[in-house]
């Protein structure tokens, strides 16, 4: 029976784990993106394709906590007042990118 307890726990931790924005929901975090026309400004930094910020390999995040943040200092240049759940949201979307754990 402790056997069955541990595994069961050990799989619920490695769930948790592997999803870093587990109240985002990347649909909406897609709709909040393209709203607020979040692309506009990486396409005039990446020479038009604003999706190359993402996987270039000087890029500025590596673990869901950076990404937050880089969330938070972007919403200014798009004039959003994100909420917590908007960043969780953005953050499960843009995670197709990233690909944090």
């Amino acid at each position: 029976m402790k056997l069955l307890y541990t595994l069961a726990m050990l799989s619920i931790a490695t769930v948790a784990s592997a999803n870093p924005f587990p109240e985002g929901d990347a649909l909406a975090g897609q709709k909040l993106f393209e709203q607020h026309k979040c692309n506009s400004c990486h396409d005039s930094m990446m020479s038009g394709d604003g999706n190359k910020i993402f996987t270039r390999l000087n890029r500025k995040v590596s673990n869901p906590e950076e990404l937050i943040a880089q969330i938070t200092r972007c919403s200014g240049n798009v004039g959003a007042n994100f909420t917590r759940q908007d960043k969780q949201h953005l953050g499960a979307y843009l995670n197709r990118f990233y690909n944090l754990k």
